[in-house]
């Protein structure tokens, strides 16, 4: 039942029941323009399936997600980056019935200002639409647990990432072997895992001498450091879930050997394979220490330690290794997410039909002969 009526005030009440014997949803205003208006809007959110309790609006942005998040089953380090993601935006005290699209658009540009020496750019374009993303998740609960009628976020513009061509840096086989020659025993060997196996920062870190089949030639991927804080680690499943195994070539398997029978010798007892604070094995700031000083030494201050798993990608892909096979080996959660970042090194179609040709040419020549 709706209708709109004029008080005894001169007002005029727009008045409705969502639900037939429910509480009723009543609209005062000055004109009966405008309470038909709104009489109407709610009508028709109602039709389809937009409508939002006018109440359930008003708490803000902030505490609904504070209230949603505690109620996700997530990973230490997915809460950390659902926080940071919101407590980035400059609307967390505005209710969400006030929110709009230009919240969210105000909010990308602000990202992208410069924010001095630490900042000079702003935030990389990759950066905001991870954290675009999360509050995206938080605006499309609200919407799910009707506090929204609409997510505000949609049709927003982000600043367009770099091709992967142009924005991933390949280390040369020099620069390698400058790595290897500059680091120091232990994080030679880190380094080679990542070069020679592809592994994250976090999977090499965790690993213990029974993850290796040194027979074999392979190491078994089913964990990962992540840093708590302090001199405190996590450790838990690999990224996406990727555990995985990978075969080594003789060269690493070596020196991953040297690597066991020193630290049993140094450290008898002791599960991990590299040494962090304490007891426990290194985190992202202390590898990144390493790495610093490795980098620096072997005259490569630009390369990040994670370009070595690119390094690895890209040799698996010259050596003739289709998608699903490197997918597998780096441990992506899809052959989509391989192929999103290494489908450029991949031989194009005229380069494989000029290489037929070019055999076939062999061929006839070789048979003239």
């Amino acid at each position: 039942m709706a209708s709109v009526r004029k008080l005894p005030n001169g007002k005029w009440q727009a008045q409705y029941r969502p639900v037939p014997g429910g509480r009723q949803v009543t609209k005062n205003t000055t004109r009966k323009v405008d309470a038909e208006r709104w009489l109407q809007e709610q009508l028709t959110s109602l039709t389809t399936g937009q409508w939002v309790d006018p109440s359930a609006g008003r708490i803000t942005f902030a505490a609904f997600y504070a209230d949603w998040a505690d109620r996700q089953v997530w990973e230490t380090g997915t809460r950390r980056a659902m926080d940071l993601a919101v407590r980035s935006t400059s609307f967390a005290d505005v209710p969400l019935r006030l929110l709009r699209r230009s919240h969210l658009e105000l909010w990308v540009a602000d990202m992208r200002k410069p924010r001095g020496a630490a900042r000079p750019d702003g935030l990389a374009a990759g950066t905001i639409r991870t954290r675009f993303n999360n509050v995206r998740a938080v605006l499309r609960a609200a919407v799910e647990e009707k506090r929204l009628g609409l997510d505000p976020s949609k049709g927003v513009r982000l600043p367009r990432r770099r091709r992967s061509e142009a924005a991933m840096r390949l280390p040369t086989v020099q620069e390698v072997r400058a790595l290897l020659d500059s680091a120091e025993p232990e994080r030679r060997v880190f380094i080679a895992l990542c070069a020679f196996a592809g592994l994250r920062l976090g999977e090499a870190a965790a690993l213990q001498a029974g993850d290796f089949d040194l027979a074999a030639g392979s190491v078994m991927i089913k964990r990962q450091v992540q840093r708590a804080g302090g001199d405190r680690v996590e450790i838990r499943v690999p990224k996406y879930g990727s555990e995985r195994v990978v075969h080594m070539p003789r060269g690493l398997v070596l020196l991953v050997r040297a690597q066991i029978e020193l630290a049993g010798r140094q450290r008898p007892g002791r599960e991990w394979l590299f040494r962090g604070d304490s007891e426990n094995p290194p985190h992202q700031n202390t590898v990144g220490y390493w790495w610093r000083r490795t980098r620096t030494a072997a005259r490569c201050p630009d390369l990040r330690l994670h370009d070595l798993r690119h390094f690895f990608a890209s040799g698996l892909i010259m050596a003739g290794c289709d998608v699903v096979t490197v997918q597998r080996a780096l441990g992506h959660s899809s052959p989509t997410v391989t192929l999103n970042t290494y489908a450029h090194l991949w031989p194009k179609a005229e380069d494989r039909t000029r290489a037929a040709a070019a055999n076939l040419m062999q061929a006839v020549d070789d048979e003239k002969c």
